[in-house]
């Protein structure tokens, strides 16, 4: 065998990244008929809604969508779609920004929008399971009666299978983690139909390799998610919420900083510059300054909450910020986080007609003022609408260029922003993605990231798990 670096310095080994044959496509079609009724749809409409995605990759839709009931069925799909050689495709909602669920190859894609049991809830040992089709609203709603809640939030109302598989995250993090600290254990079927499961629901374990983590984030590319085991939390005493203005996005983001180093324990701490507040206030009519805000949250005791939104005001002062308005009646906490979560169609009132190109990044803390200061320059220097949002007590930020995309000089420049972004983190320290993932959209940047020989790891792994390539081909590495 090779090693991986070895590896690297060989070209590719050819695999099945052509599109299947219309005779494949043709059996495999008649047989998922005959089992599975009008749960197949082959028709132009229902295809191109699960070959888009929220990102300026033209449609590319699967040769069929099935709508499978159990791990059973889908186990059955990926058997008789690896037996012709067929890509299959799991999809979600359909939120992801980077090109995840597209069908370059054609194929059959599988939507799990009817697996939706909440399978258990063991609320004496803070964990449930539930299958891939559950959106985290449904399962927020199913759990709310417990006194619990599941606090990965990625904006869009997701299917937890979905934000398995791309690693998602969102608001809450800079306090819970993100998908990869929540997954306790998954259930998933591979490229030969084999249906595996990975962990027990014991908290730690020393036993063998780590599938869960190694499933969590893939993609789709190395197995199909169709059960999630997950960490849950009980709902706090006091909640409180609010915003602060700030002169400038760095003297936010240096708030943030000392927030974050002196251990105050923010629950989030969400970065809106002037731009997107223009938008926020347009989409969501929210009446607030258009000035660079935080949007801050706390989670503890009645009086916990008021001294961490009483020091936090403090520390917003020493960087010109304030006042801190907050509050803890929920209507208002619920109105001010849908007005955050809305933040990508928000963007899209500041130039009506353009498509949005949503991206982020992620640096060490101690870089985010700079690294977003410089990205704020870009974006003027360039003469781009592109407001900025950012989960910042993590050092993950996004922005959103408006572009139209029927104009080749605007999608040049837009892109050659995004690469000088993405070059900007990586010489931080930081990360072409902290959250929405690599789908199509960055694999390029994967091995300025990660280097040749990680990357042929990564090939070597997509190689042994699923060695027909498959499984979600054309996503995270080429084969």
């Amino acid at each position: 065998m090779h090693s991986p670096a070895a590896m690297a310095q060989t070209p590719p080994v050819p695999a099945a990244e052509l599109p299947p044959s219309a005779q494949a496509i043709a059996a495999v079609t008649q047989e998922l008929a005959a089992r599975f009724g009008n749960r197949l749809v082959t028709s132009l409409a229902v295809r191109q809604q699960h070959g888009h995605t929220l990102t300026w990759i033209p449609n590319q839709p699967p040769d069929a969508v099935v709508f499978p009931q159990s791990t059973d069925e889908v186990s059955a799909i990926v058997k008789l779609c690896a037996a012709h050689g067929v890509p299959v495709i799991a999809f979600g909602t359909g939120t992801s920004l980077e090109g995840h669920v597209n069908a370059p190859y054609g194929g059959v894609c599988i939507d799990m929008g009817q697996m939706k049991k909440v399978v258990a809830v063991h609320a004496e040992d803070l964990d449930c399971v539930v299958e891939a089709g559950v959106t985290r609203k449904e399962l927020n709603e199913h759990l709310r009666d417990q006194g619990l809640f599941f606090p990965i939030d990625p904006g869009a109302d997701a299917s937890i299978g979905g934000m398995a598989a791309t690693r998602a995250s969102g608001t809450n993090a800079v306090r819970y983690g993100t998908m990869k600290d929540n997954v306790v254990a998954l259930t998933a079927v591979m490229a030969d139909g084999a249906i595996v499961k990975t962990s027990s629901r014991a908290r730690k374990t020393s036993a063998g390799y780590d599938l869960t983590r190694l499933l969590v984030g893939s993609e789709g590319t190395l197995g199909i998610v169709t059960e999630v085991t997950l960490k849950l939390h009980g709902i706090p005493e006091a909640i409180s919420a609010g915003v602060c203005p700030f002169p400038s996005v760095k003297a936010a983001c240096d708030a943030t900083i000392v927030t974050i180093q002196s251990g105050l324990p923010v629950a989030r701490i969400e970065l809106v510059d002037d731009v997107m507040m223009r938008g926020v206030n347009l989409h969501s009519k929210l009446g607030l300054p258009e000035t660079t805000m935080l949007f801050v949250e706390f989670h503890g005791s009645e009086e916990g909450v008021k001294e961490q939104a009483e020091r936090f005001g403090e520390i917003a002062a020493e960087f010109g910020g304030g006042p801190f308005d907050w509050a803890t009646k929920a209507e208002d906490r619920s109105k001010l986080w849908q007005a955050r979560h809305d933040a990508y169609w928000a963007a899209r009132t500041l130039r009506p007609g353009a498509e949005s190109v949503a991206t982020d990044v992620c640096v060490p803390i101690s870089r985010l003022a700079d690294c977003v200061e410089e990205t704020k320059r870009d974006i003027e220097a360039l003469g781009l609408i592109a407001p900025i949002v950012g989960h910042v007590g993590d050092g993950n930020f996004h922005t959103q260029p408006m572009v139209d995309l029927a104009n080749p000089e605007e999608v040049a420049v837009c892109q050659d922003f995004i690469d000088r972004l993405v070059k900007r983190a990586l010489a931080m320290g930081g990360t072409c993605t902290g959250e929405h993932g690599v789908g199509q959209k960055k694999m390029k940047y994967l091995e300025a990231e990660h280097g040749a020989p990680a990357l042929a790891v990564m090939r070597l792994l997509k190689r042994s798990l699923d060695p027909q390539n498959i499984l979600n081909p054309g996503k995270i590495v080429t084969l």
